[in-house]
């Protein structure tokens, strides 16, 4: 299944891309002659009245649209005002552009749809402040509602992480405004290579603060597929009562003892329908980045119910929400472009950088979570793939546009030598990205 929901979710921003493209190409004036989804030989096609053939091809990491082109093929005298090399500089440039910007208009609809509809945001209190850490050192205290940080507002536990992650690789004082008592306190964030040699960095937990959350029940609401619970017949609707003979209090201590059960058996009792069953799992081994084993085996709770003082609801108009949106994937960009520039200079580990086994994998855990996670990965994944494509490699629709823009500032083309050289360096760019990519891929399976 996790294969299954990476294709459709490439599938899916591989349309709304080449799309883009091929919806201005349409408007230059531009003849098109194929749009594929997929790369090789076609397993479906059709066309339409225009001559475009519309395939579906095999290999599902990509797709493109093929334009007439003098410089791929000789054209016919009565055509040459639909090839896309006749077209000025300006039409190019637009046609190259379009891509990358559908990723981004799909993204401020998602975000505007998913902010119109409404959410219900913890407020991010602090329940627990780990001894030594920035937080500590900060002053932070229990109780504390993390208000604002480096002057922008934090209304919620993803606030804090995003505003946290912007800071990335950066060693820094931040200023962190907090709500205690009542009243608003000014504190001092050191921040030291904040992040830098993190994989997957999680900024809450390396910052030392443990959010209040209500306490998570014992009953399960799904299990992961072919994983060490579907193995061992655990049910969504279980809840959980013992463990090799010890009651569970809560479900950090059943986290902890899976956590530490890599590859051994575990007995576990379970009421199911008022009946107690008692079910052998034998947790996955999961190797983290450090090193260290721990046991995985699957299982999610159901959602927990918290106080109606703890959340804020967040309701925006339709014009409220599409700023919102706007403004997401645009924090959304930046973040990406300064997380790239920074791994460039060293500032962040390049162990953050995912390939198609990862994205797999986001995708699969993403539908599990349901619809929305679904998207809103979606969403994400869509900026990343705008970002990448606008960056000024050969190869890629960035370094087309620096092409034309050459040819815009020279009055003519770049000379044919010097556009073949630098498409040879951008072919070892993007493979030297994709082995690091497929390397990072590999060591976290």
């Amino acid at each position: 299944m996790t294969l299954l929901y990476f294709i459709i979710a490439i599938s899916i921003l591989v349309v709304i891309h080449e799309y883009g493209h091929f919806w201005v190409a349409r408007r230059a004036g531009v003849q098109v002659l194929r749009f594929s989804v997929g790369f090789g030989k076609p397993l479906f096609s059709v066309k339409d009245r225009h001559g475009t053939e519309y395939s579906l091809a095999p290999i599902p990491l990509g797709g493109y649209v093929k334009m007439l082109d003098s410089r791929e093929a000789p054209v016919a005298e009565h055509l040459r005002d639909q090839e896309f090399n006749s077209k000025s500089p300006w039409a190019r440039i637009a046609i190259a552009s379009a891509g990358p910007i559908a990723n981004f208009l799909f993204a401020i609809l998602v975000y505007t749809l998913l902010f119109w509809a409404g959410s219900k945001q913890f407020i991010p209190v602090a329940s627990d402040i780990t001894e030594g850490s920035p937080a500590a050192i900060a002053g932070v205290l229990p109780g504390d509602e993390l208000s604002a940080i480096d002057g922008e507002s934090t209304q919620s536990w993803q606030d804090v992480s995003w505003e946290l992650l912007s800071f990335l690789g950066e060693t820094r004082t931040v200023s962190l405004e907090v709500i205690r008592d009542g009243r608003p306190v000014e504190l001092s964030l050191p921040l030291n290579r904040w992040l830098s040699e993190e994989e997957g960095p999680d900024p809450l937990s390396k910052l030392g603060i443990t959010p209040r959350m209500p306490e998570i029940p014992l009953e399960i609401s799904q299990i992961m597929e072919d994983s060490a619970a579907e193995l061992a017949g655990l049910q969504a609707g279980d809840t959980l009562v013992a463990a090799n003979g010890e009651p569970i209090a809560n479900w950090q201590d059943w986290v902890t003892l899976i956590r530490n059960s890599a590859g051994t058996s575990v007995r576990v009792e379970v009421d199911r329908a008022g009946e107690i069953i008692e079910v052998e799992a034998w947790p996955q081994s999961i190797t983290l980045e450090s090193g260290e084993v721990i046991g995985r085996i699957g299982v999610m709770p159901v959602a927990p119910v918290a106080p109606d003082d703890w959340v804020r609801e967040v309701h925006p108009g339709p014009v409220k929400a599409f700023v919102m949106g706007v403004d997401k994937t645009w924090s959304l960009i930046v973040l990406t472009l300064d997380s790239l520039w920074k791994m460039l200079m060293g500032d962040v580990s390049v162990k953050n950088l995912s390939g198609p086994i990862t994205i797999a994998k986001v995708a699969g855990d993403s539908a599990s979570g349901g619809l929305i996670v679904f998207v809103n990965f979606l969403a994400l994944l869509s900026v990343s793939l705008g970002v990448l494509n606008l960056l000024p490699v050969p190869m890629l629709d960035g370094g087309h546009i620096l092409f034309y823009t050459a040819e815009l500032i020279r009055g003519k083309p770049l000379p044919e030598s010097v556009q073949i050289a630098a498409v040879k360096v951008g072919m070892m760019l993007l493979l030297m990205l994709m082995i690091v990519a497929f390397y990072n891929d590999i060591s976290r399976l």
